[in-house]
């Protein structure tokens, strides 16, 4: 007979283990989630492998993550690392898909399933999706399945944690990863996509290093028809380091508007790192088909490829933290390093 695996949760907040407050709103409250799985029978279910809760204090609602607390999970899991099999992440859907994919950047080394899921509707209401989602992704990280990655699962799809994104306010499947397949699909059964599975090369499975994440000057800006050069102009002035630069279709941007391309010029000519993402959802960036998209190329622009917003900016994080010199985080920018492009 098998021995039950055992499998650290990490609860950072999030709807999941919420109750209403004395004016009637939702707001994480600690201890909570713990006591509720504790007189749940389903989670003492054999089956499932042992558990042990560690509630942050205090517990986030996600819109209120920082690179911080990525840092705080990172350690922790770190921490724990020899004592448990697998770990799971409960964290809150608004910048879920930040802290999955900051955290493949962070654990190098990792050869354990670390998942990253939550829930839209908390686990004391009767009807929820919180408890499937747990359930499942506690037989995920405490199963034999060959998962050496950050992941995130939810409703019914595992996805790798660094392609990840939120794509429905209000849908139990409001996750998905639109340039890159699912890793694992749940249904009746739970079907892991073994081929898709990042490989670990060989090295002492109890060595985990955690890669430290500053907080250097970054931002994200979205182009929309008619933006002026002195919005680019200011968002682009130092501190500044980086910037991802949501541009249209395959990374077009505004060429017939010299002052928007000269601001973007004199920004990477000084060392600011602009990196070209598409607003589309599936896709590409292609810096050498149209004009408009090989004038921002021009200008000192790099192609994040198909990275979803969220890995870019967290790459940047991560880049920046590691690397003091431009070029190199220009260089890195465009290699894939964690699995979080295709190129």
């Amino acid at each position: 007979m098998n021995m039950r695996k055992s499998v650290y949760i990490v609860y950072t907040g999030g709807t999941i283990g919420m109750k209403k407050n004395a004016q009637g709103v939702y707001e994480p409250t600690s201890g909570y989630l713990e006591a509720l799985m504790a007189e749940n029978p389903t989670f003492q279910d054999p089956q499932l492998p042992h558990y042990q809760i560690h509630d942050y204090h205090p517990l986030l609602d996600s819109s209120n993550m920082k690179p911080e607390n990525w840092m705080k999970i990172a350690n922790d899991i770190k921490d724990n690392y020899q004592e448990y099999d697998g770990f799971i992440v409960l964290h809150g859907t608004d910048t879920m898909a930040y802290t999955a994919s900051a955290l493949p950047f962070m654990l190098q080394g990792l050869n354990k399933p670390v998942i990253v899921t939550g829930s839209q509707v908390p686990l004391c209401e009767l009807r929820n999706d919180a408890q499937a989602n747990l359930v499942t992704a506690l037989m995920i990280a405490g199963g034999d399945y060959p998962i050496n990655e950050v992941c995130l699962f939810f409703g019914s799809k595992l996805l790798r944690g660094c392609r990840s994104m939120k794509l429905h306010a209000d849908s139990f499947d409001a996750f998905d990863s639109p340039n890159f397949p699912p890793l694992g699909t749940i249904g009746i059964d739970i079907k892991i996509n073994t081929k898709l599975m990042r490989r670990q090369a060989p090295v002492d499975h109890n060595k985990l290093q955690v890669h430290p994440i500053k907080e250097p000057v970054v931002a994200a800006l979205r182009l929309f028809p008619g933006i002026s050069a002195r919005v680019i102009e200011n968002i682009l002035q130092p501190p500044l380091k980086g910037l991802v630069l949501e541009a249209y279709g395959a990374g077009n941007g505004p060429d017939g508007d010299e002052a928007i391309m000269e601001a973007i010029r004199q920004a990477t000519q000084r060392g600011v790192v602009i990196v070209d993402c598409t607003q589309c959802l599936t896709g590409t960036v292609n810096l050498t088909i149209y004009k408009a998209g090989s004038a921002l190329a021009e200008a000192g622009v790099v192609s994040g490829f198909d990275m979803t917003s969220e890995a870019a900016l967290v790459k940047l994080y991560y880049l920046f933290s590691r690397y003091e010199d431009p070029k190199q985080v220009r260089d890195k920018m465009q290699q894939n390093l964690f699995g979080e492009m295709t190129c």
